[in-house]
């Protein structure tokens, strides 16, 4: 019996049909197993897009810039009021001053790990320091005016940072582009490595230089260490040491949201960062609390 010319036709479009279907799909299971072979990339994901479009994130960091203001305003009148543990007797004699981090305090550099995820790259010095020399970071939302506020109510602001000294000057036109006040008579950007005591990431040295000559009203940073030393320590001894300084948070200590990378996350993985990507993601996942 001879099949009719449509039977055949209808046929070979419901292979053809399958067969794209089929390839479609496993098309997009070797996605997904190719996101999976790449932890590092998934580790950022929801971190990098939330700092980029999260309207939360936005209301979040205004909210603390402007609460800043309010504390800054009362730090003035208060001429025994100082938020640096490493301020010295009778700060009342000196000229006020307040102290930001930069990168995710009042710069944002979540494009350059944006980067880092569709390059399915780990962080490294060298594309770092070419980041900051492109200049390209944005403004945290509410760190331009809450700097201006300080700066016109007479408050030397200084930026304190763990960028290299080899990047301040591409760090500085970056900041002062978008309006972040500089003091032309002083040096008020500190980098690491600027001098051989401050070339760690401890800003204890650097905070400490600062409080010998200005009374210190307000911290701002977005990782532990912008505040305090010690910091690179396990998850209980860093709740101990938060709990310790509970009345400095909101009043002296303003700490702006990161979840993208910081000391936060080394404690997870004991700041040993020669393990793997895989290696870290298996230990993050060993953190989780269950119920």
């Amino acid at each position: 019996m001879k099949t009719a010319w449509w039977m055949v036709a209808a046929l070979m479009l419901l292979a053809l049909g399958i067969g794209f279907f089929l390839g479609s799909h496993f098309h997009a299971v070797s996605r997904v197993e190719d996101e999976v072979d790449r932890p590092y990339a998934l580790d950022l994901l929801n971190s990098v897009l939330w700092m980029q479009t999260a309207a939360e994130r936005r209301a979040l960091t205004r909210q603390t810039y402007r609460q800043a203001e309010r504390m800054l305003d009362a730090a003035l009148e208060d001429g025994s009021w100082t938020a640096a543990l490493e301020q010295g007797e009778q700060p009342s004699q000196l000229p006020p001053a307040v102290i930001l981090d930069v990168d995710e305090t009042v710069l944002d550099n979540s494009a350059f790990q944006a980067q880092l995820i569709v390059e399915d790259g780990l962080f490294q010095t060298g594309p770092w320091n070419d980041w900051c020399r492109r200049e390209e970071a944005l403004p945290i939302p509410g760190a331009v005016d809450f700097t201006q506020y300080a700066a016109e109510r007479g408050v030397v602001v200084f930026y304190v940072t763990n960028r290299r000294h080899e990047v301040e000057e591409a760090t500085r036109r970056n900041l002062e582009k978008h309006g972040f006040p500089f003091d032309e008579d002083n040096d008020t950007l500190f980098t690491r490595g600027e001098k051989e005591a401050w070339d760690v990431s401890d800003k204890a040295s650097r905070r400490a230089e600062i409080a010998s000559r200005y009374r210190v009203l307000l911290l701002l940073g977005d990782d532990f260490n912008d505040f305090v030393s010690g910091t690179w320590a396990s998850l209980a001894e860093r709740d101990a040491l938060a709990e310790e300084y509970e009345s400095y948070w909101g009043s002296k200590w303003f700490v702006l949201p990161n979840p993208e990378y910081g000391s936060w996350e080394g404690a997870l993985v004991d700041f040993d960062y020669q393990l793997s990507p895989a290696q870290r993601l298996r230990r993050k996942y060993q953190a989780l609390r269950l119920p």
